[in-house]
């Protein structure tokens, strides 16, 4: 059987999952603080004809001979790019301008990271996600609080009625990663999970040590490019449809190989 049409087939498949990949980011176009995917394809194993230098009497062949089986998918890479920033009516709405993410508590007490800064209140006044995980660390707002505002920096500042000043309420705190890349989405509000690959967390004050700052009353987009996904997807439909097409005529092959008579 000709190996061709196991290679075309293992492209038709490679680029199935690209649409599949390029299709999401598409679909997350509007989603505050989405990362997008780029899928990362490596070649398979090559089967080896004739070796370069193999002996050719008193000489040496000065190239090899082999043919190569087909294409695979590497890897589903996120890309941390900053996305833009729209300003929104909810003083407690942020947006990372840099490195960094907001850290949530998940119900079994483990903690998640995201870029999405749509943050409310819950009826206890506690700062929340839009799916009431708190936000480490804990802030609570009093409920006869007014004129609610976020510094860059972090802190969470509002007027007490009775105090001359507004009052400190909390610090929200940023994590960064060594290895953004290696950290493993689980969805739900653009949820990551640290990973080995990841590294560990380092935590620090917006602004200070590599960590990016805060806009308080801002949220970030999504970082896909719409013109660059159509670009791509039409791409990806052309490389299936030429895998497709490299079946089919390898088909031919054997068609007039099969009906050739002596």
């Amino acid at each position: 059987m000709m190996r061709a049409l196991y290679t075309a087939a293992s492209g038709m498949i490679a680029q199935q999952y690209n649409m599949d990949t390029i299709s999401n980011n598409i679909a997350n176009v509007n989603t505050t603080g989405f990362r997008k995917n780029v899928a990362r394809f490596q070649d398979l194993v090559y089967q080896e004809l004739r070796a370069p230098g193999s002996p050719v009497g008193a000489s040496v062949v000065p190239t090899g001979q082999d043919v190569g089986l087909g294409v695979k998918v590497g890897s589903s890479e996120k890309l941390f790019t900053q996305g833009s920033l729209q300003e929104t009516d909810n003083p407690l709405d942020m947006a990372i301008q840099g490195d960094g993410f907001f850290q949530v508590t998940m119900p079994d007490g483990t903690t998640s990271y995201t870029r999405d800064g749509s943050f409310k209140r819950d009826a206890n006044g506690s700062m929340v996600t839009s799916d009431g995980y708190f936000v480490q660390p804990q802030i609570t707002i009093p409920q006869n609080a007014t004129s609610v505002q976020v510094g860059p920096d972090g802190t969470v500042t509002a007027v007490i009625p009775g105090t001359a000043q507004p009052q400190q309420l909390g610090q929200i705190q940023l994590a960064r990663f060594v290895n953004p890349a290696g950290l493993s989405p689980i969805g739900g509000q653009n949820l990551y999970t640290a990973t080995a690959a990841s590294g560990a967390p380092i935590v620090s004050q917006p602004g200070l040590n590599g960590a990016g700052s805060l806009q308080g009353g801002y949220l970030e987009n999504s970082n896909v490019q719409i013109v660059n996904e159509i670009v791509n997807m039409i791409v990806a439909q052309r490389a299936y449809e030429a895998n497709s097409k490299a079946i089919s005529a390898s088909d031919e092959m054997l068609q007039t190989a099969v009906q050739t008579k002596r």
